[in-house]
């Protein structure tokens, strides 16, 4: 991997001008770092970066600064001075990208077939709109993959289990994890690609409105995720006898009965999720956890048009929502909880604070992150703050303030990463 190939101002017009980003093509949760040179001391100019997703969306995020003495910009060293963001941020050009049509949030479908191809451009001056007359001085382009060299994925479909397999490079075996997602449905592979690039052997598991399991989720059926760890770990490239679960939302809901239910479930990492069912009612042989039910009366529209779902679940501190809640005294692994306390999807702090109250204080650990809202990814993922999902008739409110979104994602995925290394065991084949 090496710095990537720009532009240089003597092809446009400007002879001295050059931009780079280093490395060219590195894996979208590790930090690049750009570099202009051949300016004018003190020179003014914008800095943009913009790349199109799989639908042609573009997002783009510009930042103006001022040349140091040597004519040189490096957003690493010199403060933003305005624009899509303010201050010293290596990162600020890709943490605050944000969507040309409101609304839609940067997700990466196709996750071996193609990288993000990021464009990075220099113009003079403070560029507030650009249209078909502004030339850059200098442009380059990177690529932002989500997958490692040699990393596989394997489709699965193995009796009822739907998903896909993401292996790291080498004979193994490898740690494995499961991977889930929320309320949306569907299949999400983007997370489960880059821990494969770390080391683990991942599972990205659909449960609902994929190929031909049911379209809408009606009841949580434990027996379905236990099937898909007996999948995982029957796969000869991954090394038992425990495995780790990762879930955010209403993934994070079910990470956590995974945990209570199913002693091969040694590591959880449970991100802005709830300790009760809600909505939906969990069966497991001859068990059923009742639900509580969501309160749609008590939904906010925001002046921007989207649903604030903030109050629509009930206390799950009333007597009446013991029935529900999820038996984690039951789990005998680890426990990481993280918190984005700006999440306006549900009080996720409240959930994870009487999950612990019911456990071991050696078995859970919470981070709990001010302004973060309620889309924890991994880092370098811009914030997305309202976003339309399959199955809501508005834009869903999901919170978060971008800079210390920004750096919780940045803390919370180190931590992540060694939570599970430490609890599935050393990793080889990292990328």
């Amino acid at each position: 991997m090496g710095s990537g190939a720009g532009h240089s101002g003597a092809e446009l017009g400007c002879p001295m001008v050059e931009v780079t980003v280093t490395p060219r093509s590195s894996l979208a949760d590790r930090p690049v770092r750009v570099h202009v040179r051949g300016l004018a001391p003190s020179e003014l100019i914008t800095l943009r970066a913009w790349l199109r997703d799989e639908q042609g969306e573009r997002f783009q995020a510009r930042a103006f600064f001022r040349a140091d003495a040597m004519g040189e910009v490096d957003p690493g060293y010199h403060p933003a001075l305005g624009g899509s963001y303010s201050g010293l941020y290596p990162m600020g050009l890709l943490w605050f990208l944000q969507p040309d049509t409101p609304f839609r949030r940067l997700l990466k479908r196709d996750v071996t077939g193609s990288p993000f191809r990021i464009h990075v451009e220099v113009f003079h001056g403070v560029l507030l709109v650009d249209g078909p007359q502004d030339r850059p001085l200098a442009s380059c382009e990177a690529e932002r993959w989500f997958v490692g060299a040699g990393v596989q994925r394997v489709p699965i479909r193995e009796g009822r289990v739907r998903g896909a397999l993401f292996l790291p490079p080498g004979p193994g075996p490898f740690p494995g994890v499961v991977d889930l997602f929320g309320g949306a449905g569907g299949l999400i592979e983007f997370r489960a690609g880059l821990l494969a690039s770390r080391g683990f052997a991942v599972l990205a598991l659909a449960f609902f409105a994929y190929e031909d399991l049911p379209r809408t989720m009606a009841q949580l059926d434990l027996e379905y995720f236990e099937e898909a760890t007996a999948v995982l770990l029957q796969h000869p490239k991954v090394r038992g006898p425990g495995l780790g679960v990762i879930g955010v939302s209403k993934g994070a809901e079910v990470a956590l009965a995974m945990a209570s239910f199913l002693p091969l479930v040694v590591a959880t990492v449970w991100i802005n999720g709830t300790a009760f069912l809600h909505g939906n009612p969990l069966v497991y042989r001859d068990l059923c956890i009742p639900a509580i039910p969501y309160g749609v009366e008590r939904l906010l529209i925001t002046e921007m048009g989207a649903l604030d779902n903030s109050a629509v679940f009930n206390d799950p501190r009333h007597p009446m929502s013991r029935s529900s809640a999820i038996p984690v005294e039951r789990i005998k692994g680890k426990v990481l909880f993280v918190v984005g306390e700006a999440d306006r999807s549900l009080n996720s702090k409240l959930f994870a604070r009487l999950a612990m109250a019911r456990m071991p204080p050696e078995q859970g650990r919470i981070l709990s992150y001010p302004g973060a809202g309620h889309l924890i990814e991994p880092p370098c993922s811009p914030l997305c703050s309202i976003s339309c999902i399959r199955g809501s008739p508005r834009p869903l409110l999901w919170g978060g303030e971008a800079k210390a979104h920004a750096r919780a994602q940045e803390h919370s995925w180190k931590e992540i990463i060694r939570f599970l290394e430490r609890e599935l065991g050393c990793v080889s084949g990292k990328l």
